[in-house]
């Protein structure tokens, strides 16, 4: 399987605009392929929206992003560089950064002390603080219950908490698992304006969700998986309203497309 970069001699992806490219990523567990030659771009300064049904693959390309599975066949190149075979670490240290979908925040440890985690490979401690200042300016939950318990927040402030720990890293790439899981809908609207709080400040993000239509509303682009596939991509509008794709949110499979003459 030759990499993107290859099929364009002298070109470079982050240059054409693509910081992340998946090309016919193939990869699953225990001998059984859950994704079956994925392949889509994540365009620099944007925000890329994935949706699927349940099964469809969408946590096994994460892992595949991030480094915790390692791709059979394919690519994965972030900034022209093939990622396939890096370490999570190794990954994290280029700048792409995950949010999980399951809460990760250390529950006795302070707000605080959770955010500065964020920052555990940064060695400068100025920098550090510049960061934190920075990153308080966007989310003043940060300041308001800095030295209160991590586990004594609601599940909507634990995310915004998850959402300011992962910038500090300054990534390039925030990748956003299924983040209104468990929201209730105030907190799930407060939740997807900081997500667009984030983009505005100059974050390019890669978001699984599972409501699809408040995500595909606030995505650039678009990209539906449907049994390990790609099987529609666009402008997160496109997708959104393509005729066929409300089988998909009723939870059915995306009905095929016509023959063509």
């Amino acid at each position: 399987m030759t990499s993107p970069s290859a099929e364009r001699p002298g070109q470079s992806r982050a240059a054409s605009g693509v910081l992340l490219s998946l090309d016919g990523v193939v990869a699953g567990y225990g001998g059984g392929d859950v994704l079956k030659g994925v392949t889509f771009d994540v365009h620099e300064g944007g925000i890329t929206c994935i949706v699927g049904p349940n099964g469809a693959g969408k946590s096994t390309l994460l892992a595949a992003v991030s480094g915790i599975l390692r791709p059979r066949l394919g690519s994965i190149s972030f900034r022209g560089e093939n990622l396939v075979g890096s370490s999570p670490r190794a990954i994290l240290g280029r700048g792409i950064v995950q949010v999980p979908q399951n809460h990760s925040l250390f529950r006795e440890m302070s707000v605080r002390e959770n955010v500065e985690m964020g920052a555990f490979l940064v060695r400068d401690r100025r920098v550090v603080a510049e960061r934190l200042e920075h990153i308080t300016s966007l989310f003043p939950i940060v300041a308001q219950r800095a030295r209160d318990k991590a586990g004594s927040l609601s599940g909507g402030q634990q995310r915004l908490v998850e959402f300011a720990r992962c910038l500090m890293l300054d990534p390039a790439l925030v990748v956003l698992d299924e983040p209104s899981m468990g929201l209730d809908p105030k907190t799930l609207r407060s939740m997807f304006e900081t997500v667009r709080l984030m983009h505005a400040d100059g974050r390019t993000i890669l978001l699984v969700e599972q409501n699809a239509r408040a995500g595909l509303r606030l995505a650039t682009h678009g990209v539906v998986l449907e049994n390990g596939r790609v099987r529609l991509t666009g402008t997160g509008r496109e997708v959104l309203e393509h005729p066929e794709i409300g089988a998909l949110y009723l939870g059915g499979a995306v009905a095929p497309e016509p023959a063509r003459s």
